[in-house]
């Protein structure tokens, strides 16, 4: 998920030292710990939720799959076979080829 090399978390963790100093920094460390455990909890709660509103149609839905980024990935580029292809898409994105209202080539 993160990452962090071991020189980064050691030197994250003297700068935590130095900033809540070492008698708070258990307390701050499990208040963090609460904080991402509500978070997560909070997070599974709303997926559920989409899921059961959206019916059993949907039940294979996953939910990183609405990322637009992994969308795009999924319904069209993982689409082409050939590299070529994705070029193709991509100049027509970007305003290379043909516009689609040019009738003189047709």
């Amino acid at each position: 998920m993160f990452d962090i090399g071991i020189e980064k978390f050691a030197l994250l963790l003297v700068l935590a030292v130095i900033i809540f100093g070492p008698d708070q920094l258990p307390r701050v460390a499990r208040q963090a710990g609460q904080t991402l455990r509500q978070l997560r909890r909070l997070a599974a709660d709303a997926t559920s939720d989409l899921k059961e509103g959206l019916g059993p149609e949907y039940a294979d839905l996953d939910v990183a799959d609405l990322s637009p980024r992994r969308f795009i990935q999924k319904h069209l580029i993982d689409d082409f076979d050939e590299p070529h292809q994705v070029e193709r898409l991509g100049a027509g994105l970007h305003g290379g080829g043909r516009a689609p209202y040019d009738t003189e080539a047709t």
